[in-house]
């Protein structure tokens, strides 16, 4: 322990020593056991050598012993800095403050993480907290690392903002000693990274990241003495991510893994756990083979004696070990191969080596353990059983077999071990990189590098040098990382500073690394063939020893040195050395395992290039030594020399080079570091043992930034918190609030400088603090100074106001006293004056009292003689009369009985005799009964009564039927009575052309008026005759539905019958589905495993090759060693040396050739060339086959695969096409529906796979059909297209032989290919007509054979099964259909074929002729400058416009036609559907047609009805506007204005002439019946214009809700016309619609506000205009009447509930978002009060690194008010209910106060009492926003409880008296939330205590003894949602009343 560790640098100058070390000063002093004590002098320090001291522990006295002024001991800190986040924060920054903050923080508020600086300590605490759950994660994500506790989260969230902002790649540092919890610590980060950081995307990528951590931890932890999970091997995962910041892959690597471990552990240790997991599963069935026993009854298990761990399962570790596996991809065979390995490793060490003679070795004959190793692995056992006791010793020219002796054999076997194990722990590493592997690039990366810390034991060995050795790069690091960090934080405030010294172990990394270090001269050592671990120690004494001081020599040993490390000095044991850097295997025994029957045994195995390789020196021999014998044998200093090769790099160099490496990975990117803290050796919960903390502490390298910080400018202020800390020591002229920093300077300069003469220790040297840019550096005690004039200054000033406030208590009291006597005289004077006053008045009373008393007592005694008198009269004559009355009563009792008894037995009598005649009558009443049910029983059997039962019946029937005849007599009359109406109409256009005759005489008009008033009165009888009919239908109704309900219970019957039918013919259909895919998928299968088989058969036999070749080689070996008589001989060397060539094709040349040719080589098609190049696929089987082709025809299956493979070519060269022409700027006016999309075809090809029945050879003729049609339809869009164009260029040639070349010239070929033959393409032609004819003849043959559409005929299974599924009539069909179709594109080729034969003739005819005539025979000078074409274009342009003539005309004939057409589809349609109607009512019973019959004529005359309903109307309007006319030509006549009402009718005449039709007139008195009217095809423009394009802005503007009125005013429409299809699409299309609106406008509040308020007064609507009774409360009669009458939408409400609630909480998630960032600012930092609260130092974790660079938003209390006001007012505006408005704030106070709460559970800072007065006067504005705004009754207030709790607690005081008002305080917050509020109360100021220990448990307990149901939950969940309601809220608007504006664009909508 060096001076630096005892003492702190103070900076005190000898004047000043004397302020500081004073009585009552409290100091640190050293102690053996518990390594620093706190103590308190008794007595100033002046220099003295001793000086008394009191420990603060037991109160002892002492005298401590100063040796040296300059090594004083350390101060301690003010009590208020004791327990910070940040141990940089303190003021003195020393090891034993260190040491204390941290046993404070662990044991007092269980905190086990503290920051220091850049560092994460973590202490582990050997028990499970409730503090890594996912609400945890959340809470740290997206928060600054100095804002929240310090936890491991942080540091993930600092790491990962860091990569996500600037994109910078991180590590993150886990180092510790074993049992420190370093594996834990990184499987949380990893943890952390998975939650933050996963993809939206199904990768799982994540969770294969976390499921490599139980395989890992299965092969490479293991249980030491200090950690019973302790990781034996270091580890550097990569976590990788794309742009988006979600993790797309990781990689691993491991670092040094301890083999030696596999075959020998120490006392109290394990294996590892992969090893006790397997012998844990023994009994499972799959693991029988492995014959494995128990732990201990395996030599390299049984060497601890402790197979077991507390609280561990093996067997379930290793069933998660499986489920990881599987996981990660790697194969059920690759896992059992896995554990057959490590099975054979454990059997391998039991097998037993014995001595043998001479120097030799052997092993048991019947070794039961070799034989299962070698089973195991697949090897020859006799081999191994040679080659495990001997060795081959390779020479310059011979080859010779050594015998091993015992040892050699033993250390020889443990060597293979180890090697198989490390080879297979490779293996499954590099299984897991390749899962972890993505194909997406990765951008960045987090690693986290899980690592061994500094190892110190008794016996340090080679495994201990390389973890120091590489902990010391480590260290080197983090020095350089913490020493720029601090000098950039001084550069940035741009402060003076000077070079901060630092350790620098860089010469401890050059004794080990450099050129002749420790490294290279062990790897020298190891080349020499009799190289050795003594001459490897003196070349290092000889090289180092004095001129390295990092190097010694121990003083009683030659094979041991020395070297200082950072953390401590480390004796190495040189034994041992040369061997596991070497870490060698005898070449045979890998010979043998490379020859294994098993893949994966040989593939371990298998030479490879390692880049690590160097070659050997030219001339100079490699060794391969054996495994050195343990101490005592002299076995391994004999060394071998083997044959020239390629050098293998040594264990030394291999960590070397990969330690580098990960130091460029770890300079390359941003390092955080954690270090990790064991606190007690005997792993007890909570414990802590200081000397072992602080040995970790120093070797962590946590007291090196101590140190540094210490050395530099330590504590830091920014002028704000420092001003608000320290104003108290500032005067008011020294305040100026505009410019803060010079207010700080003039605290630090004048008034402390102003003290000088006083207080010598002051702060004028300049050197003692900065000032920065932001914050003021002090050096290290200058905080604490700082604090003690403050307190000083308070204490001051508390005596003054004492001073005065005990003065005015002296006075006050004073006064009181010369108050009280005064009113005592006062009071005494008057109580005597009372008392004599008392006494006259008592003797006045006297006298008169005597005086009454006396004449009471002489009347008293004459009443009570006259009283007794009267009674002894009273008493005599009572006596007298009471004798009489009892002997009268006595004879009226006697005469009373008398009576009773006689009458009594005269009934009785009666009744007897009544009795017997009863049962007389009724037993001659039943027998005469039992023969008329007789009787009637045979009546009931016989027809005759069932006939007069059913008579009645028919005769209802029957007048029934007269009744419809009579109705329709009557609708028969009513017809014609139209046609008299339209006569009528006639006679009135008569009456109005007779006007002319009205200028005569006026007595016309008289009799036209009688003439209307006639019409009026039939109008009236008509409707009379109309409510006739009306009542008729009614009482037809009533006796329907009579009938009805008699029959309802056999329907009831009927039905359930049906119903039954009908599951039973599912489960049939189902099962039979099941059934075809079932052998589909066997054959499939089966044809895949035999191909998978047959290929594998064939790698087999390539590997099995190489096998062979290996064991023919240990064969000759072998034979060599059995006929050698001296035990070897000699052969030439070029006889053994055997290559080993690794077969790596698995298949023959041909396979390969045809797995390298593209998709589209492979397979073309049945019979083509590439199918017939093509090597065969593997046969199948006879068994496969048979059930494969057992009902199929597959010929037939593969011609119609081609020929949609041709038509697929076809369509692709249509489709080239038509891009081609859109391509050339043409529009495109085809339906695209036409087009098959791939797609489509593609899912028919995959049918056409698996197809496996006749009835796919059926669809895939439709399908062939359908292709044809779409391809006809893509030739006549290209055709239209083609003429369009024409007809814009003004030329056109209609020809073939044009448009054959003119499509030419479109795809580009005129040009650049050569001329086309004609010849060739009419063969072509030809020959796929004759083939369609084939497959055509051969389909019918086929389709012959299988089914038999005759009835008799017989079938074959497929047909059967064909038959079975369907109809004859309808496969009858469909088989016409296709063959109909196949015939007529039959037909088309055909004529194509000869339309081209002809073109060819006359061309070739015309051509030649031409040049034979005027060119002399040559033909090629016909058309040299292509004059025949220009005068074929001149001709033809000629004829141009009679073609667009003919054309224009035949298209609008095909219109006509189509019309004609579409209205004979719809006649033949309605005829159907009546056709079906009367089919049905054919087949129904009797019942059931008068049923039909019924309904039938109900809607026929409901629709006449509604049809004369307008006709009236429109008459009435007709004969409304006659009455008009009328009223006003008869005033006009009355007047004498003839010659105008003769100019008004020739102008009626003249309009009449010249219009067809006559305007309508709008009436403005007209009555709606509030619906809206739309056409099915404008559906979609108005969920458009309606639901997505109607903006916040427009709605705002108009009636609230008016949307979904318009929406439910076109239901009622819809109902009103019952159509229950087109409201089923409506209703669909408005969910989907406003879903689809939120969904894309999640982000604007306004339009998601709007929609709900819409959904909810839809859903209300739909509930008011019901039709129930619930919600016609409170309608008004007109209401009522819109009510629906056909549909019942209940289902439908319950949909738009279920949307509702959807969209009030995407509208909930979006406003959370908004306020999350400003809950924590308004609630908890922003302070209101000014100057109640007083910061502390945060440290260096009080800056965010990540947001340092970043302008943050000022976030406060305002903020979020205005944030809520928009809200309230946005819901407002769209009248969105009262009651959903306070369920929406109830639900946003519920997510500030459990944020807030959250918040201050995780932070420090805020745990003091001024911050709970702030937090308390906070949540008072946002309750009484609640009372403004009238939302106090929603529960929003109550959702504060907690959050306001916590703030009372925060307040209240912490005595054992106030136990339980602060349990009944706090009655909202759990148990654990309550203690850790109070664990985090820290006071701001000395004058506050911290809240005792004893008074937590008492909390703890009283709470356990009232709450029954104990919560341990700390973190509230903020996600929780309150149910959501929507109270019924009906409107009063009326629909009729309700007008479309035209800002909607609805001008489609008819208002009805």
């Amino acid at each position: 322990m060096t001076s630096a560790d005892l003492y702190v640098q103070t900076f005190l100058k000898e004047s000043e020593i004397g302020q500081v070390y004073v009585k009552g000063a409290r100091i640190w002093v050293p102690d053996a056991e518990n390594v620093w004590l706190g103590a308190e002098l008794l007595e100033n320090y002046t220099g003295q050598k001793k000086i008394k001291i009191q420990l603060e522990d037991n109160g002892e006295e002492r005298e401590f012993e100063i040796k040296d002024k300059k090594r004083l001991p350390h101060l301690r800190n003010p009590e208020i800095l004791i327990g910070e986040n940040d141990l940089t924060s303190l003021s003195y920054l020393n090891e034993p403050e260190v040491l204390y903050n941290l046993k404070v923080r662990f044991l007092e508020s269980n905190c086990i993480y503290t920051y220091c600086g850049i560092v994460l300590v973590a202490i582990n605490p050997y028990e499970q907290l409730p503090i890594y759950g996912n609400e945890l994660i959340q809470m740290y994500s997206g928060q600054d690392m100095g804002t929240m506790d310090p936890h491991i989260f942080a540091v993930a969230e600092e790491a990962f903002k860091l990569m996500s902002r600037f994109d910078k790649n991180q590590s993150i540092i886990v180092s510790g000693e074993s049992g420190a919890g370093k594996t834990v610590s990184a499987k949380y980060a990893m943890r952390y990274f998975a939650m933050v950081g996963g993809s939206q995307k199904e990768t799982q990528v994540e969770q294969k990241v976390l499921a490599s951590n139980p395989i890992m931890e299965a092969i490479g932890n293991a249980k030491t003495t200090r950690n019973d999970n302790s990781s034996r091997f270091g580890k550097y995962i990569e976590i990788s991510f794309n742009k988006n910041n979600e993790i797309i892959g990781a990689h691993m690597r491991t670092y040094l893994l301890e083999k030696s471990r596999v075959v020998y552990q120490a006392a109290e240790e394990r294996n590892y756990h992969i090893f006790y997991q397997l012998c844990a599963s023994k009994d499972l069935p799959e693991f029988k083979k492995y014959c494995l026993l128990s732990p201990d009854d395996f030599y390299y298990t049984s060497h601890g004696q402790a197979p077991e761990i507390d609280g561990v399962d093996d067997g379930e570790d290793l069933v998660s070990v499986r489920e990881a596996f599987t996981m990660l991809g790697i194969s059920e065979k690759d896992q059992m191969m896995i554990f057959q390995i490590q099975s054979a490793v454990l059997h391998f060490g039991n097998v037993k080596i014995r001595e043998a003679d001479g120097e030799s070795s052997e092993i048991k004959k019947d070794d039961k353990h070799l034989t299962i190793m070698c089973k195991l692995l697949g090897i020859e056992e006799s081999q191994m059983r040679m080659w495990l006791c001997n060795k081959k010793i390779v020479t310059v020219g011979e080859v010779l077999t050594k015998p091993l002796t015992l040892t050699q054999a033993s250390f020889a076997q443990d060597a293979l071990a180890k090697h198989i194990y490390a080879q297979i722990f490779d293996w499954i590493v590099e299984k897991i990189n390749k899962a972890l592997q993505s194909g997406a690039k990765s951008t960045k990366f987090i690693g986290v590098l899980d690592i061994y810390g500094f190892e110190t034991f008794e016996i340090n060995s080679f495994e201990q040098f390389c973890i120091n050795y590489a902990n010391e790069k480590l260290q080197q690091i983090f020095n350089m990382h913490v020493f720029k960090l601090e000098q950039e934080e001084y550069v940035r405030e741009a402060i003076e500073w000077s070079f901060i010294d630092f350790y620098d172990n860089q010469p401890c990394i050059d004794l080990i690394e450099s050129k002749l270090g420790i490294l290279d001269l062990l790897d020298e050592e190891c080349k020499m063939p009799k190289g050795s671990d003594e001459n490897w120690c003196q070349k290092l004494y000889d090289k180092h020893l004095g001129k390295a001081k990092h190097f010694e020599k121990p003083r009683m040993s030659r094979s041991a040195f020395i070297i200082n490390h950072f953390a401590d000095r480390v004796e190495y044991q040189a034994d041992g050395f040369l061997e596991k850097n070497r870490d060698t295997v005898l070449e045979e025994n890998i010979n043998i395992l490379r020859a294994s029957e098993f893949e994966l045994v040989a593939e371990l195995f298998e030479e490879k290039v390692d880049p690590n390789e160097k070659k050997s020196r030219a001339g100079s021999a490699t060794t391969h030594p054996l495994r050195q014998a343990p101490k005592g044998g002299r076995g391994s200093n004999k060394k071998t020399v083997g044959s020239q090769q390629v050098q293998k790099a040594t264990v030394g160099d291999q960590f070397r080079e990969s330690l580098h490496k990960l130091m460029e990975t770890l300079n390359a990117t941003t390092p955080h570091y954690i270090r990790c803290i064991k606190p007690n050796d005997t792993k007890e919960a909570f414990i802590f043992e200081p000397k072992r903390a602080v040995e970790q502490l120093r070797a962590c390298g946590v007291l090196e930034t101590i140190r540094i910080s210490a050395a530099g400018y330590p504590s830091r202020w920014t002028y704000p918190e420092f001003f608000q800390r320290y104003r108290v020591l500032a005067g008011s002229k020294d305040i100026n609030r505009s410019d803060q920093r010079k207010t700080c300077e003039n605290v630090l300069t004048k008034v402390i400088q102003g003290n000088v003469k006083k207080t010598p220790r002051g702060l004028e040297d300049p050197d003692k603090y900065r000032f920065g840019k932001t914050k003021i550096f002090f050096r290290a005690g200058q905080v604490a100074y700082l604090e003690k004039l403050r307190s000083d200054k308070l204490k001051a000033c508390g005596i003054m106001i004492q001073k005065h406030v005990k003065g005015w208590l002296a006075r006050r009291r004073y006064q009181r006293i010369i108050k009280s006597i005064t009113l005592l005289q006062k009071y005494g004077r008057g109580l005597l004056a009372r008392r004599h006053a008392k006494f006259l008045r008592e003797t006045f009373a006297a006298t008169r009292i005597q005086k009454h008393w006396k004449g009471y007592k002489a009347r008293s005694h004459y009443i009570k003689v006259r009283k007794a008198t009267v009674i002894i009269q009273s008493a005599i004559r009572g006596f007298f009369g009471r004798i009489l009355f009892k002997k009268e009563l006595h004879e009226h009792r006697a005469i009373t009985i008398q009576k009773l008894v006689r009458s009594w037995l005269a009934r009785k009598r009666y009744k007897r005799v009544m009795r017997g005649i009863v049962l007389l009558q009724s037993h001659f009443r039943r027998r005469r009964a039992k023969k008329e049910l007789k009787q009637l029983k045979i009546e009931a059997k016989s027809v005759e009564h069932i006939k007069n039962v059913n008579k009645g019946l028919e005769n209802k029937i029957i007048q029934l039927q007269q009744k419809l005849d009579a109705k329709n007599k009557e609708g028969m009359t009513i017809k014609e009575q139209e046609v008299y109406i339209k006569q009528l109409k006639t006679e009135m256009e008569k009456l109005r052309s007779s006007s002319e005759e009205a200028k005569k005489s006026s007595n016309k008009i008289t009799d036209l008026i009688q003439q209307i008033k006639d019409l009026q009165e039939e109008l009236s009888k008509e409707r009379e005759e109309k409510q006739v009919l009306i009542s008729e239908k009614e009482e037809l109704v009533k006796e329907h539905t009579q009938v009805l309900s008699k029959m309802a219970e056999e329907k009831c019957k009927l039905k359930e019958e049906l119903e039954e039918a009908n599951l039973k013919l599912q489960q049939q259909e189902t099962s039979t589905d099941d059934v075809l895919k079932r052998k589909l998928e066997e054959a499939t299968q089966q044809l895949q495993a035999e191909f998978d088989s047959e290929r594998g058969h064939h790698q087999r036999l390539v590997k099995e090759h190489a096998r062979l070749q290996q064991r023919f080689e240990n064969l000759q070996s072998e034979m060599q060693m059995v006929t050698s008589p001296h035990g070897h001989k000699r052969t030439p060397s070029d006889i053994s040396a055997i290559s080993l060539e690794s077969y790596t094709s698995s298949a023959s040349p041909d396979e390969v050739k045809y797995e390298e040719e593209g998709p589209e080589d492979k397979d073309q098609g049945y019979g083509t060339k590439k199918k017939k190049k093509a090597p065969a696929p593997p046969v199948p089987t006879a068994s496969a086959m048979e059930k494969e082709m057992k009902d199929v025809d597959v010929g037939l299956i593969l011609r119609l695969q081609n020929k949609m493979k041709e038509i697929e070519q076809q369509k692709t060269k249509l489709e080239e096409r038509l891009r081609q022409y859109e391509d050339e700027g043409h529009p495109q006016t085809g339906n695209s529906d036409a087009v098959i999309s791939n797609s489509a075809f593609d899912a028919l090809k995959q049918q056409l796979v698996n197809a496996d029945d006749v009835q796919l050879v059926i669809k895939l003729q439709k399908r062939v059909a359908e292709l044809e049609m779409t391809k006809s339809k893509l030739a006549d869009e290209l055709d239209e297209r083609d003429d369009e164009d024409e007809e814009k260029s003004g030329f056109k040639i209609t020809t073939p032989e044009y448009a054959y070349n003119n499509l030419k010239r479109m795809n580009g070929h005129v040009d650049k290919e050569p001329p086309y033959d004609n010849k060739e393409e009419m063969q072509e032609l030809q020959n796929e007509n004759d083939k369609l004819k084939r497959e055509v003849n051969k389909l019918m043959k086929s389709i012959s054979e299988n089914v038999s559409f005759e009835k008799g005929g017989t079938n074959s299974p497929a047909g059967k099964e064909f038959m079975d599924a369907k109809k004859i009539e309808d496969q009858v069909k469909v088989f016409r259909d296709q063959f109909t179709a196949m015939a007529d594109e039959l037909d088309r080729r055909r004529e194509e074929c000869l339309q081209l034969r002809a073109m060819l003739a006359e061309k070739s005819i015309t051509t030649h002729a031409i040049a034979k005539e005027s060119y002399g025979g040559n033909d090629d000078l016909v058309n040299e400058d292509n004059e025949l074409a220009l005068a074929y274009r001149t001709q033809k342009e000629l004829n141009r416009l009679l073609e667009n003539q003919l054309q224009k005309t035949e298209k609008d004939i095909k219109k006509k036609e189509e019309k004609l057409k579409r209205e004979i589809k719809e006649l033949k349609t309605e005829n159907e559907a009546a056709q079906k109607i009367i089919n049905q009512n054919l087949q129904l019973g009797p019942e059931a047609k008068i049923e039909a019959t019924m309904q039938h004529e109900i809607t026929r005359l409901t629709s006449e009805n509604l049809d004369l309903r307008e006709k009236a109307d429109k008459q009435a309007d007709q004969i409304r506007k006659m009455k008009k006319m009328l009223k006003v030509y008869a005033k006009k006549l009355k007047d004498g204005d003839v010659a105008e009402i003769e100019a008004e009718l020739e102008k009626d005449d003249k309009q009449k002439k010249t219009e067809d039709n006559v305007a309508t007139v709008k009436h403005l008195d007209r009555t709606y019946m509030g619906m809206l009217e739309y056409k099915k095809e404008d559906e979609g423009r108005l969920i458009k214009c309606l639901i997505m394009d109607l903006k916040p802005k427009v709605a705002q503007g108009l009636l609230p809700g008016l949307p979904a009125y318009i929406l439910f005013m076109c239901v009622r429409h819809t109902d009103y016309i019952n159509d229950d299809e087109k409201v089923r699409t409506l209703l669909t299309n408005t969910i989907n619609g406003i879903k689809k609106c939120v969904k894309k406008h999640n982000k604007e509040l306004e339009r998601v506000i709007l929609w709900l308020a819409n959904t909810c007064r839809l859903l209300h609507t739909l509930k008011q205009y019901s039709g129930e009774k619930t919600f016609q409360s409170e309608n008004t009669s007109r209401q009522n009447e819109h009510c629906l009458r056909n549909f019942d939408l209940s289902e439908y409400r319950q949909v738009f509930s279920d949307l509702a609630v959807w969209i009030f909480q995407t509208m909930i998630k979006y406003m959370e978002e908004v306020i999350q960032p400003m809950v924590v600012p308004a609630v908890l930092e922003h302070e209101a009060i000014a100057g109640l609260s007083a910061s502390k130092p945060s440290g260096m974790r009080g800056r965010s690194s990540s947001t340092q660079d970043e302008d943050v938003r000022e976030l406060s209390l305002d903020t979020l008010m205005k944030s809520l006001n928009k809200y309230n007012q946005v819901l407002s505006q769209h009248a969105v209910d009262p009651e959903l408005v306070k369920q929406v704030f109830r639900q946003l106070y519920y997510y500030i106060g459990s944020n807030a709460l959250n918040n201050l559970l995780l932070r420090k800072d805020m745990c003091n009492w001024s911050k709970g007065m702030q937090i308390r006067y906070n949540l008072s504005h946002l309750e009484q926003w609640l009372r403004d705004n009238k939302l106090n009754e929603s529960g929003a207030q109550s959702t504060l409880e907690p959050i306001t709790q916590a703030s009372q607690l925060l307040q209240a005081r912490k005595s054992e008296a106030d136990v339980d008002s602060i349990c009944e305080m706090c009655s909202k917050l759990t148990t654990a939330q309550i203690v850790k509020i109070l664990n985090l109360y820290t006071p701001v100021d000395e004058f506050e205590e911290r809240v005792p220990i004893s008074f937590i448990r008492k909390i703890q307990e009283r709470l356990k003894s009232t709450k029954k149901e104990e919560d341990n939950t700390l973190l509230i969940d903020t996600k929780y949602s309150f149910p959501v309601t929507f109270p019924f809220n009906p409107s009063s608007l009326t629909l009729d009343s309700i007008d479309v504006p035209e800002a909607l664009h609805l001008d489609f909508l008819t208002r009805v």
